[in-house]
């Protein structure tokens, strides 16, 4: 039995959560659903749970590391994944090498508070 239904939300820690909005905004292109105070900003994408971006002090990130390599903590699924890493990079935001994987595309990159995403498709 399973009394957990479906994942509401992820949060990460943002050091300018001003900022960060800005960011998630235009190279993302989520939608700011509410904002409380200078606290947490609520992000929508067009399917799946929300992201909140929580004003966290400085030095602090999402994700982690094995066996020391970054890891990192919030895949996105991206059906127009070339596009993407092409917009990214033109917003010159630090982005690894795309990779590929029997017709799974994949890459790394990093927000502007250096928390470790992936997109795939």
């Amino acid at each position: 039995m399973s009394f957990i239904n479906e994942m509401h939300y992820f949060r990460l820690p943002v050091a300018n959560l001003e900022e960060a909005i800005s960011w998630y905004t235009t190279c993302l292109g989520l939608k700011l659903r509410r904002r409380k105070d200078d606290e947490l900003a609520v992000m929508e994408l067009p399917e799946g749970p929300l992201l909140i971006l929580v004003k966290a002090d400085e030095g602090f990130i999402g994700h982690f590391t094995a066996d020391g390599i970054e890891q990192f903590s919030i895949g996105f699924t991206c059906p127009d994944i070339h596009t993407f890493y092409s917009h990214l990079v033109e917003q010159e935001v630090r982005v690894e090498e795309m990779q590929e994987d029997e017709g799974h595309y994949y890459f790394c990159f990093y927000d502007l508070c250096g928390n470790k995403l992936q997109a795939h498709w």
